[in-house]
């Protein structure tokens, strides 16, 4: 039977992302294979021993705990402020010395003096990141955006604090530019379902800016490419927990419109590395921080699968509304500017995160399914 052309681009696509191609042509290196919440990389030097107290908004998140964790490792006092809206089961560090949690909103200007000042760095995490919460919570997501961030930025003036916010490759929208260079522009929808998070990051950036352009904050903007690690909530929605559970389950793995759409997922600890690099450094950005090495939501999951060692099938699902059909980062100014770049390779990323899921549902007792059920009511 003849093979269309339609098939034969699906499997050179899949062919070039099973091979894993670094888009800046550098080779994919390998990760330390640890399975621990908050693992060191490779090679890890801590760039912080000039820090010794720092804000974390959104500390009890899922990119906020990690951040915690790595910053109380390396003797940093942290203060972290969340309302607690979308977060997980991440640990919260009330026995660890030197840590404080302030339960409160972000947008509240009463953080400001709560808070106090005495901080060397500001980090602005704050806000919902997947499409669930975001959907579920507009309003509240343009608001923490906006005046979230403002809160953060004058505690950061106040004390003269270098700001680090995490923006998203979301401003980039679906992309018609790749891989995405940190000049290009994006193409946005501002109005469809997605633009509340993406606008409210991008209003976030200008605001940034405006405080930098006046003297007001010493800034650094990270442009956050998609990350997946231990901590992810079960029902966040998001590719990489939503496939390890049904994987977990033996349920069908739900890849929606082609699964040709590629994303490039960065783990964790490589993010939580590139924040802290911006953060000692005195690069203003924007500055991607991802993994260059493109997948396809279908190779994502089929790898998933592979390594769940599941018997599930793959179920294909309509396409999401503005969904993007291609993003990647490109990292050369990460490189160049923060010496840093991604260390831990997909196969290693996954089967942690893998482990850690299963062990959570062992931890409880509970099977897959029942931690997600567990985890949906505990977020409601």
């Amino acid at each position: 039977m003849p093979v269309s052309s339609a098939e034969r681009s699906r499997v050179a696509m899949t062919k070039e992302v099973r091979g894993m191609v670094d888009m800046t042509g550098a080779t994919t290196p390998k990760g330390n294979g640890e399975t621990g919440f908050h693992p060191r990389p490779e090679g890890y030097q801590s760039p912080m021993r000039s820090l010794t107290r720092v804000l974390i908004t959104g500390g009890a998140g899922f990119l906020g705990a990690h951040l915690c964790a790595r910053l109380l490792d390396d003797g940093v006092e942290v203060v972290s402020v969340d309302d607690l809206s979308t977060s997980g089961p991440a640990v919260r560090f009330g026995d660890r010395p030197g840590y404080r949690f302030v339960q409160r909103d972000v947008c509240d200007p009463g953080l400001i003096d709560e808070v106090g000042s005495g901080f060397d760095a500001v980090f602005h995490l704050a806000s919902a990141a997947s499409p669930v919460d975001y959907q579920r919570r507009p309003i509240q997501t343009l608001r923490t955006g906006s005046a979230g961030t403002a809160t953060a930025l004058e505690i950061a003036e106040r004390a003269g604090a270098r700001f680090v916010l995490a923006s998203t490759s979301e401003v980039y929208g679906d992309p018609e530019s790749h891989p995405q260079r940190e000049s290009y522009w994006g193409n946005v929808n501002p109005v469809g379902p997605r633009s509340v998070y993406d606008e409210a990051k991008r209003y976030a950036e200008a605001l940034t800016f405006a405080y930098h352009r006046l003297g007001r904050a010493d800034v650094g903007v990270a442009r956050i490419f998609n990350t997946y690690g231990p901590g992810m909530r079960a029902d966040d929605g998001r590719m990489v927990p939503t496939f390890c559970l049904q994987a977990l389950r033996g349920d069908p793995l739900t890849v929606s419109g082609t699964g040709l759409q590629t994303r490039s997922l960065c783990y964790v600890d490589d993010t939580i590395t590139g924040l802290i690099a911006l953060a000692h450094s005195d690069f203003a950005g924007p500055v991607n921080i991802g993994n260059p090495t493109e997948l396809t939501v279908l190779s994502a999951a089929e790898l998933i699968r592979e390594l769940a060692g599941s018997t599930s099938t793959i179920q294909f699902t309509p396409p999401a509304a503005d969904d993007p059909q291609r993003r990647c980062p490109d990292i050369r100014l990460a490189r160049q500017r923060l010496g840093w770049r991604p260390r831990v390779d997909y196969r290693t990323g996954l089967s942690t995160t893998l482990a850690w899921f299963a062990e959570q549902a062992g931890r409880t007792g509970e099977s897959a399914q029942q931690l997600v059920a567990t985890t949906d009511r505990r977020s409601r």
